[in-house]
């Protein structure tokens, strides 16, 4: 970074309390008040080059003191000490850090050329001009220092100058670029012989206040010249610089709601200068400004707008990418934000459906909404580990996919067994609710015989996976049947009972309880052969009704032999004999 070093006498300027003075053996004749510091100067040095202390002290005699009030000088005690110590001939440095308040104190003092020739105001502004709009580094510390001065900056040109010499440098070809700039991304140093990447100067100018850094990336837009995602991965850059950690609270209630403001108010910028153009930031990117919005209560434009672009992004997302916590957790543990998704993925439905399937080959629009359906079985089977997670948003997120979005259930079914071995205590209707969103026709041989096993699984699911199981096996071979469901449980009263006669009244009521306590719920995507499935279960408990009946009239004339048998229907152990014929079948 470039300086320019004016003067040549020692520093002889001491504080004394509040009072700056300099060893001299003149006395003092010119006091000067700025906010609290009182300044014991002279005339002699400093009238010949400031304008206006000529004109406040012009009806002063040469050997009077005169006391002046400089409370609005620009820049404060600070630059104007600087410019005192230029009239004293005392060394000073001016370089990109001190420039500004330096050059918009000279411009109120009026240290002109027209005053003295070689005044401080050209000498500042020969040194702007030649040395920091030339420099990278030192346009956009200047830049920054700007800040503390708006108006001034903008009257006197300083800003314009020096974004016009900033987007002039962004938009040199890389192979042009000869200056020193900040790059740390991994990996890059590592490099041998490299070239100077396409987004060089996106970290630098990431340093700037959010408003200097809008003016720079409109600019830069409106020339057409660098692309888009390059225009974004500077929106990235700036982000991952001021939004890092900001679900943290603050000390204080005041220090909190301060610091929600002025990231809301970056956020909010950031949104309103994303490229309209799809791909220019990634759809993870999207997601992580969509969630920190939630946290600092963006307006509804915004958050509507990012779940717009998020949602035009969505079949390019990973599960990682959805992956963040939720804040309305009132145990104080964060489980993850399913609402968020389930926004994203209606909206993304909505487009979906909009889109003419003559605009592109249909394969597109298929392609498309499987992706999506995979991603969010993915994610399902991530969030359903979480202990927070109610059924009803696991179910909601579910169903919110298309049928035509699932070729097959497998996905989905290993995301309800991880959610049934994470959640135990569910009630009998939660899990009629989580399986009832189950096709068990669409399930793979291998996970078909996983399921048929899977004790967690509600009865009526299993019958019907035995029923499928029982069709597919009769399909592929007829020289061994597997047993049908209502054989299964008729069937049972032909073998040897172990129990009297009222364990298997009590065994058949429960069979009852098990499946007339089962609604058929309807189901459009499924196929007929699920509807036989509900059907044949129904008329499974009808015979059973039947036969429980003939059993009462017969109790009193059943001989010798049959009392040494019972009726064994415990819905338990029929499920465990059909399973284990159920594996024997698909031997066969």
């Amino acid at each position: 970074m470039k300086f320019m070093k004016l003067g040549t006498k020692a520093d002889t300027f001491y504080t004394e309390q509040a009072t700056r003075t300099l060893i001299s053996e003149i006395a003092a004749d010119l006091v000067i008040q700025i906010n609290d510091i009182t300044y014991l100067l002279h005339k002699f040095p400093l009238l010949p080059k400031c304008g206006l202390l000529q004109r406040l002290c012009y009806d002063t005699s040469d050997s009077e003191s005169v006391s002046l009030e400089l409370h609005d000088i620009p820049g404060g005690e600070d630059a104007f000490e600087l410019c005192a110590k230029f009239c004293y001939g005392i060394a000073i440095n001016i370089s990109a850090h001190n420039f500004v308040p330096a050059l918009c104190a000279a411009k109120f003092l009026r240290m002109n050329d027209s005053i003295e020739k070689g005044n401080f105001v050209c000498k500042l502004e020969s040194f702007f001009n030649s040395c920091i709009l030339e420099g990278w580094k030192d346009s956009i510390a200047t830049l920054q220092t700007t800040a503390n001065l708006p108006e001034w900056s903008e009257n006197l040109g300083i800003v314009r100058k020096c974004i016009d010499s900033i987007i002039e440098k962004i938009l040199t070809p890389p192979p042009q670029v000869k200056w020193s700039y900040t790059y740390t991304r991994p990996g890059y140093t590592k490099k041998q012989h490299h070239s100077v990447p396409k987004d060089w100067w996106t970290e630098d100018v990431s340093d700037l206040d959010v408003d200097l850094f809008r003016c720079i990336i409109m600019a830069i837009r409106s020339t057409y010249v660098l692309p888009p995602q390059l225009i974004g991965e500077a929106l990235h850059v700036y982000a991952c610089r001021w939004l890092p950690g900001i679900t943290s609270s603050g000390s204080s209630a005041s220090q909190t709601e301060e610091s929600k403001e002025k990231n809301r108010k970056i956020l909010e910028t950031i949104v309103s200068m994303i490229p309209a153009d799809r791909g220019s930031v990634s759809v993870g990117f999207l997601f992580r400004l969509l969630s920190i919005s939630i946290h600092l209560g963006v307006s509804s434009v915004t958050k509507t707008e990012l779940i717009r672009r998020a949602s035009l992004q969505f079949e390019e997302a990973t599960v990682s990418d959805l992956l963040y916590p939720s804040t309305t957790s009132s145990s104080g543990q964060n489980y993850y934000d399913t609402e968020l998704v389930l926004a994203v993925l209606e909206t993304f439905l909505k487009l979906w459906k909009r889109m003419s399937p003559g605009a592109v080959d249909n394969s597109y629009f298929l392609r498309s909404i499987r992706n999506v359906g995979k991603l969010i079985d993915s994610y399902l089977q991530v969030v359903a580990r979480d202990e927070n997670l109610q059924v009803s948003k696991f179910v909601s997120l579910a169903e919110t996919v298309p049928s035509i979005a699932r070729e097959e259930h497998d996905d989905l079914y290993q995301a309800i067994n991880i959610y049934l071995k994470v959640h135990p205590d569910m009630s009998k209707a939660d899990k009629k609710r989580l399986c009832g969103i189950l096709d068990c026709q669409r399930l793979s041989p291998e996970v078909r015989a996983h399921a048929v096993k899977n004790e967690l699984l509600p009865l009526r699911t299993v019958v019907q996976l035995l029923y499928f199981e029982q069709d597919k096996g009769s399909k592929a071979t007829t020289s061994h049947k597997l047993p049908k469901p209502h054989e299964i449980l008729l069937g049972a009263k032909h073998r040897p009972a172990t129990r009297d006669h009222t364990q298997s009244k009590q065994s058949l009521s429960l069979a009852k309880e098990e499946f007339n306590g089962e609604e058929i719920r309807e189901n459009k995507t499924k196929i007929s052969d699920g509807k036989l499935a509900l059907d044949l279960e129904k008329k499974m408990v009808i015979r059973g009704d039947m036969e429980e009946t003939r059993s009462e009239k017969a109790r009193g004339v059943k001989d010798e032999s049959s009392s040494s048998y019972k009726v064994d229907l415990d819905p338990k152990r029929i499920i465990r004999r059909a399973r284990s014929k159920s594996e024997y079948g698909v031997k066969k």
